[in-house]
């Protein structure tokens, strides 16, 4: 088992059982250069936002490219009244990831995934641990692994 954020997050791919491949191309600048240098469409990258839903309990939301959280949408869903986005430090904390990098594959917990419906049935590229890493799977394959709960919860940006 390797300590790295990108390693973190191979290892975690591997063990799913997914297929997957791995693409390198450092920092970028926008949606529009991640999605060229992935070889992918802008709405094929998914970004893993992670949310605060009370003290101590997070999960993470897929969302992607093309669209953004419905914060209306994921507190119906979750039931909720409040949810917020942690800082920096937070999130770091509690996935073990830096922001730009996260992903829920070899997060440090195993936080609650929910996936907007819109990835579904396409092969998108998740983040990978580091920055201007990236895999790109399967979207249902990955949603299957991650015990994920796909919903409505975004809108079109």
């Amino acid at each position: 088992m390797t300590t790295t954020g990108e390693g973190r997050a191979q290892d975690a791919l591997t063990a799913s059982g997914i297929v997957f491949s791995i693409t390198r191309h450092g920092r970028v600048g926008s949606l529009a250069e991640a999605a060229a240098a992935r070889g992918v469409e802008p709405r094929d990258i998914v970004k893993t936002l992670v949310v605060r839903r009370g003290e101590g309990d997070f999960l993470f939301v897929l969302v992607p490219g093309d669209r953004e959280i419905s914060w209306p949408k994921l507190r119906a869903h979750l039931g909720v009244n409040r949810v917020s986005m942690p800082d920096a430090a937070t999130a770091l904390e509690v996935t073990g990831y830096e922001r730009g990098t996260i992903t829920p594959f070899g997060s440090t917990t195993a936080w609650p995934v929910i996936a907007d419906v819109s990835m579904t049935g396409r092969r998108v590229s998740l983040g990978a641990g580091a920055h201007g890493v990236a895999a790109t799977v399967e979207a249902d394959a990955a949603l299957v692994a991650l015990g994920a709960d796909v919903a409505d919860i975004t809108d079109p940006l």
